[in-house]
C-alpha cells in the first residue's frame, strides 16, 4: 500500500485556507496513493480554546475529505478540532481523528490522552475508544500527537498493522517525537506513520520531523525539516508478516492471556 504524509503550515483558524492547501499537496500525489494522512487539526491549528474556533457539526471539514476522498479514491485521514451541541444546548469539544474511505464511510478517534500541559483538557472531552480500523486489507490504529507518549495505549494486541500518529508536535520537544515514533514501531512490530505540522500558531514553532518507519525502526520515508511537503512511503504487509512469524516478539507480550 502506498501512503501520503502531507506535512503542512496550518493557517492559524482558516478552515477554507488549510484545506485548499491539502488540496494543492494532493494535486503532487500519485495517482495510486491508497490512503492521505493529514495532522492534527489541520484545519485550524491546535486551538486548546475551541470556542469559535472549532468546527460545528455537521462539518465542514469532514464533508470535504469524503468529497477528495471519493475523487481521488483512496482514504483520508486527519484530526479535526469539533464542536458538538447536546440536546440541552450545551457545547462539547473533541479533538478527533477521521479517516474517510471513498465511498463516504467515516470512522474516528476522539483524542484519550489530552495534552494538559497546554491545557487541552480544559476545553476538551477525552475519547476512551481505542479504534482501530482496516483499509485495503491494512489494520490501521488511530492516535493522535499527546497519545505518543504512553505505550500502554499504543500496544499492540496483535490487531493491527500499521499505526497512524497526527500532531502538532512543537519544535522544542522534536527529539521526543523522533525517539518515540522510532520505539512504537519496534514495540509494537508495526509500520508507523508520523505526521506532524510545519510554521507557527499563536503558541509554538513546529518543525514537521514527518516520517513513515518499519517494524524495525528504520525510516522509510522523512519530510524534509521545517518545510512543507508530502511524501508518499509503500509499507508491505508481506515483509511484515514474515518478520513477525520469524521473530514472533508480540506472542511474548504482557497480559497477553488477558487481551492487555
Amino acid at each position: 500500500m502506498k501512503i501520503a504524509a502531507i506535512q503542512m503550515d496550518i493557517a492559524w483558524a482558516d478552515p477554507p485556507t488549510n484545506r485548499a492547501r491539502a488540496e494543492a499537496a494532493f494535486a503532487t500525489l500519485p495517482s495510486d496513493v491508497e490512503l492521505i494522512v493529514l495532522p492534527e487539526m489541520f484545519s485550524t491549528g491546535f486551538a486548546t480554546q475551541p470556542e469559535g474556533i472549532a468546527e460545528d457539526e455537521p462539518c465542514a471539514t469532514l464533508d470535504w475529505m469524503r468529497a477528495q476522498a471519493a475523487l481521488r479514491n483512496c482514504a483520508i485521514a486527519g484530526s479535526v478540532a469539533l464542536a458538538l451541541k447536546g440536546s440541552g444546548g450545551g457545547v462539547t469539544y473533541r479533538n478527533r481523528f477521521y479517516f474517510v474511505k471513498p465511498d463516504g464511510i467515516a470512522r474516528h478517534y476522539d483524542k484519550h490522552h489530552l495534552f494538559s500541559y497546554g491545557g487541552e483538557d480544559r476545553c476538551y472531552t477525552a475519547g476512551d475508544e481505542r479504534v482501530v480500523v482496516e483499509w485495503q486489507g491494512v489494520r490501521f490504529l488511530l492516535m493522535v500527537c499527546y497519545d505518543l507518549r504512553f505505550p500502554c495505549w499504543s500496544r499492540n494486541h496483535a490487531d493491527y498493522d500499521c499505526a497512524l500518529y497526527v500532531a502538532n508536535w512543537p519544535v522544542a520537544r522534536i527529539e521526543a517525537w523522533q525517539t518515540l515514533l522510532r520505539a512504537r514501531a519496534i514495540e509494537n512490530q508495526c509500520y508507523v506513520v508520523g505526521v506532524n505540522r510545519v510554521g507557527r500558531d499563536p503558541h509554538c514553532s513546529y518543525s514537521g520531523e514527518s516520517a513513515v518507519i518499519d517494524a524495525y525502526g528504520r525510516v522509510v520515508a522523512a519530510c524534509p525539516d521545517a518545510e512543507a511537503a508530502a511524501i508518499v512511503a509503500e509499507i508491505d504487509l508481506d515483509i511484515l508478516r514474515a518478520f513477525r512469524q520469524k521473530f514472533p516478539v508480540l506472542e511474548d507480550r504482557d497480559g497477553k492471556w488477558l487481551n492487555s
